[in-house]
């Protein structure tokens, strides 16, 4: 989807950070934002920081965690626009960052409620009005770094979470019909409120970051990427998947006779 003028854009999560660095963006392409999150009054200040940009936006509070609250959010879209072209599947909280052995459990639920539960409701309740609009479409949830690897000690929550929502997507993105791209955006370390002012002030300018993104947007692409070095993380981890299978599941005539994918596709044709 090349251009956004004119398009409805729901981003959730979109009052802060990330979330608000691309209501600003595809703003300044002329789409229609509605942002959406708990926190009333922060919508309130985005909505008029958006406005004073000329923006055409709005907002509706909506806590993703809770399903009735994430289709309550549809309707109020579909019902001012008349259509959602694009959902940014933004939300996201952290726990504090502890152990395996020692993060309590109710810590655990919290942020899969959000993090994972909260992108599953909306990418099923959106997805599936997108698919009954028939239009071209957009669905981008919003990952991590950590979706790949390890980048914080003891962030072992939130990077499940991010893992989860990796294959979240991928599987979404075969479920949904070719006129609606699917696709995980990447966030390295993005200096947002999620973090502390000192560590913030390190990090990618949220701004920056949408710049660097929103032409992989519009090109309807599968992974949106930032932060350069992250590749060589990602290849140490593909390099040690590589290297077991060399030595331990090597290659060999006939060794997709056990392969799933392609006896699914024998039992269809």
């Amino acid at each position: 989807m090349k251009d956004f003028k004119d398009k409805t854009v729901v981003i959730t999560g979109g009052a802060t950070g990330i979330g608000f660095a691309l209501a600003k963006a595809f703003g300044a392409d002329g789409a229609r934002i509605v942002i959406a999150e708990p926190r009333l009054k922060r919508l309130e200040q985005s909505v008029a920081a958006l406005s004073n940009l000329g923006v055409d936006a709005s907002y509706c509070q909506c806590d993703v965690a809770d399903p009735e609250r994430v289709r309550t959010l549809a309707d109020y879209v579909w019902n001012e626009n008349g259509r959602v072209d694009v959902l940014i599947n933004n939300a996201g909280i952290k726990v504090p960052n502890h152990p395996v052995t020692d993060l309590p459990l109710e810590e655990l639920h919290k942020i899969f409620s959000v993090n994972f539960f909260g992108q599953w409701h909306a990418a099923s309740i959106f997805g599936k009005r997108m698919i009954e609009q028939g239009t071209p479409a957009s669905i981008y949830n919003v990952g991590s770094e950590l979706s790949f690897f390890s980048s914080v000690p003891n962030a072992t929550a939130y990077m499940a979470t991010k893992h989860a929502i990796l294959g979240l997507t991928e599987g979404l993105r075969e479920e949904m019909p070719e006129f609606i791209d699917v696709g995980l955006i990447v966030p390295g370390f993005v200096g947002t409120e999620m973090h502390t002012a000192e560590a913030a002030a390190m990090g990618m300018n949220a701004d920056q970051f949408a710049a660097v993104v929103m032409p992989q947007i519009r090109a309807g692409e599968r992974f949106v990427v930032s932060h350069a070095f992250n590749i060589e993380h990602i290849n140490a981890r593909f390099d040690a998947i590589s290297n077991a299978y060399s030595s331990y599941a090597p290659r060999y005539e006939g060794d997709d006779a056990y392969d799933v994918k392609t006896l699914i596709s024998r039992q269809r044709s």
